[in-house]
């Protein structure tokens, strides 16, 4: 088992990202930037399943699937889902 696998936050991340990619598998009707959602949250599956991930990149795909997903209502529960697992990883720091 890897060292992510038993932190909770991984679980839960894992979990959020999973429901929200079924949501947009489901979402009828166009999306422009479906495919950019898609492949950001299969990017974070993959960043937990190898561990822990860092929250600089977890933030950069949050911020690339709210950008694809735009305003769609029907995703706003799941993202914020996604959003809160994220949050409970840390606060990047600010500025570089």
């Amino acid at each position: 088992m890897a060292g992510g696998e038993r932190d909770p936050r991984v679980r839960e991340l894992r979990g959020a990202v999973s429901r929200m990619r079924r949501q947009l598998a489901v979402l009828p009707g166009e999306l422009p930037d479906r495919a950019v959602a898609e492949d950001e949250l299969a990017a974070l599956d993959a960043m937990v399943c190898a561990g822990v991930p860092e929250v600089p990149r977890l933030r950069r795909s949050l911020l690339l699937i709210a950008g694809a997903v735009g305003s769609v209502s029907a995703l706003s529960p799941a993202l914020t889902e996604v959003r809160a697992s994220i949050d409970r990883f840390g606060r990047s720091p600010r500025g570089r």
